[in-house]
């Protein structure tokens, strides 16, 4: 039997999605539901015999212990390890998680979080995408806790947690200029998010404040899941045509191991006289001979405060009294010279 949706108890009972949801989440009476238009919608799923399954439990309990999770790419480490850390976390304090990879892509994004509001999850975690700010906007204005993280949206009054991209840029850049570089190219993803945009402007600045010109031949932007021989083609071109580059910072791990393959290809030496940096650590970099340095994230404190936040959220979010201001959190990278 076909799982019911809410679309489809919205349907049959001839009220909006909006309407069955804050019924679904116990938030009828707060909203002023009518207990006619409540009993009908209630009706409906016990005729359509919808068991076992989380709507009947969130008729019963108002929750169904499970917090939904939107990630760029959960294959990605940095993303993964952060998904296992808040899964292993939220498990221990009876909620299981539910994650999905947006690609970046808002219309997928959208697609996902109406997904969720279909299993009825709790809260969201999300690493936003430019474009969801109103679907963001309607969780919030339902009530449900959200937590967004990794990247920004300035314009909403929402929970965050970010890193200070802007500085572990800067570190690195100045780290390098330290060591005598002076054409230190800048790899970057062709995706202007709130996170990407400060690890370049980091590097820019560090850059400028030392006396070194910016220079656009030694900047090149990858297209978001491009065909790796293009990538590579790319990477082959920019140090082709630019033998003066003393160093290379890769503002993703997923980029600098591109590039280390490139490298290898080309029989490019990283030695004293050429150098790259990695924005996100990685296992590779550590076995790598020699070893790569990198601008490492605070993981560990990520989950924690992200999880803090959202438990916190959903033990308060029918008392009005309780609750927090927003969660505005800034933790800082840490820069791991090898």
């Amino acid at each position: 039997m076909k799982a019911l949706s809410i679309k489809d108890i919205a349907k049959k009972a001839e009220v909006s999605i909006t309407t069955v949801s804050f019924i679904l989440n116990g938030k009828a009476a707060q909203m002023r539901i009518s207990k006619a238009v409540i009993e009908k919608v209630e009706a409906i799923i016990k005729e359509m015999e919808f068991k076992p399954n989380q709507v009947a439990r969130s008729l019963r309990t108002g929750n169904t212990k499970t917090i939904g999770l939107l990630v760029e790419d959960i294959s990605n480490p940095f993303f993964a390890s952060i998904a296992r850390k808040i899964e292993d976390k939220a498990y221990k304090k009876g909620y299981k998680i539910s994650y999905s990879s947006t690609e970046n892509n808002p219309a997928k994004a959208k697609d996902l979080i109406e997904m969720f509001k279909s299993r009825q999850v709790d809260a969201y975690i999300i690493a936003p995408v430019p474009g969801i700010e109103d679907d963001i906007k309607l969780l919030l204005a339902e009530n449900i806790p959200v937590v967004i993280f990794d990247r920004n949206l300035p314009d909403l009054d929402v929970n965050f947690v970010a890193v200070d991209n802007f500085n572990g840029t800067y570190m690195a850049t100045e780290h390098l200029i330290s060591k005598g570089k002076k054409n230190i190219a800048f790899v970057t993803v062709d995706v202007h998010v709130d996170q990407m945009d400060n690890r370049f402007l980091g590097y820019q600045k560090a850059l400028k404040d030392h006396g070194l010109l910016f220079n656009t031949d030694l900047y090149t932007e990858i297209p978001f899941n491009n065909p790796d021989d293009n990538t590579d083609a790319q990477l082959k071109l920019m140090f082709e045509n630019n033998p003066e580059i003393d160093a290379v910072l890769f503002s993703t791990n997923y980029l600098a191991i591109k590039g280390l393959g490139v490298l290898k290809q080309i029989n490019k030496q990283i030695n004293e006289d050429f150098t790259i940096i990695s924005y996100d650590d990685h296992d590779v970099f550590r076995l790598h001979t020699p070893p790569i340095s990198v601008v490492d994230q605070p993981i560990e404190e990520i989950a924690e405060r992200i999880i803090d936040i959202v438990l916190h959220e959903l033990a308060n979010s029918n008392n009005p009294v309780n609750r927090r201001e927003l969660s505005k959190v800034m933790l800082q990278p840490h820069f791991i010279e090898r």
